[in-house]
């Protein structure tokens, strides 16, 4: 990851986590913009941290596939219908990336453009985020150990959690980003509707580019993948820190 701003953590190094803190409780909630590194950070900080990951933009992407299969994304209420009864399967394995619906696998469908250019549709139906947030609480619930990232974590769906940060860049790091991770295939207009586009469409039903209070910022414009995973770590070290004073750092393998 590259780009102009000054990062707003510092990266730092501890040890090895003991076996007794991988068996402390511990949630970790992640918002940010389209580009900004969170679902990849996010998958590595579970990793570090033996901790599953819940990726809340995959259950939206599903659901709007669902509906889109349906043909019923023109309508708000038989949305909300198709999201009562989807029978969504997601994987929490930071390892293992795999969706399905029914009996379907959509993994890869959902990352499609298709799907980007129509997934506001279902994420600022206010009537689908309280299904879907009732959804992801659940999740949360039954893991000791978790890292949740999305739009809305830090301060709707786990506003109590242990660590709450949100992950931001600039417009410019951000659109590079996402054209790099598409292998430069989709064009700078539609590029940026996937990224500025859908940001100032979900802006609408919830705040993701200015952190709450008590949520810790880091802008990754300036850092790489792995100085922005350590200058993630450092902030739950920090946040866990100031709320358990005898905290012992190194949370992390």
């Amino acid at each position: 990851m590259a780009g102009n701003s000054t990062p707003q953590a510092t990266p730092q190094q501890t040890p090895q986590a003991t076996h007794q803190d991988r068996d402390a409780r511990l949630v970790i909630a992640v918002d940010g913009p389209s580009g900004s590194g969170k679902s990849s950070v996010s998958r590595e900080i579970a990793r570090r941290l033996g901790a599953v990951y819940l990726d809340t933009g995959a259950m939206y992407r599903a659901v709007a596939w669902h509906c889109r299969h349906q043909g019923v994304l023109d309508d708000p209420e038989a949305v909300v219908a198709a999201v009562q009864d989807i029978d969504l399967a997601l994987s929490v394995d930071p390892d293992l990336e795999r969706v399905v619906v029914g009996t379907r696998d959509i993994t890869e469908a959902i990352r499609e453009p298709g799907i980007s250019a129509v997934v506001s549709v279902v994420a600022t139906n206010r009537a689908v985020r309280e299904l879907l947030v009732a959804r992801q609480r659940a999740e949360i619930e039954a893991h000791r150990r978790i890292v949740a990232e999305g739009r809305d974590i830090t301060t709707v769906v786990a506003p109590d959690a242990d660590a709450r940060i949100l992950l931001t860049a600039s417009a410019e790091a951000r659109t590079a980003r996402r054209s790099a991770q598409l292998g430069g295939t989709v064009q700078a207009a539609a590029l940026a509707e996937q990224v500025s586009g859908r940001d100032a469409k979900d802006s609408t039903v919830v705040d993701f580019m200015t952190p709450a209070d008590g949520v810790g910022l880091v802008d990754s414009t300036e850092l790489d993948f792995p100085a922005t995973v350590e200058a993630m770590l450092a902030e739950v070290d920090r946040q866990q820190t100031a709320i358990h004073p005898n905290h012992p750092e190194g949370d992390r393998a």
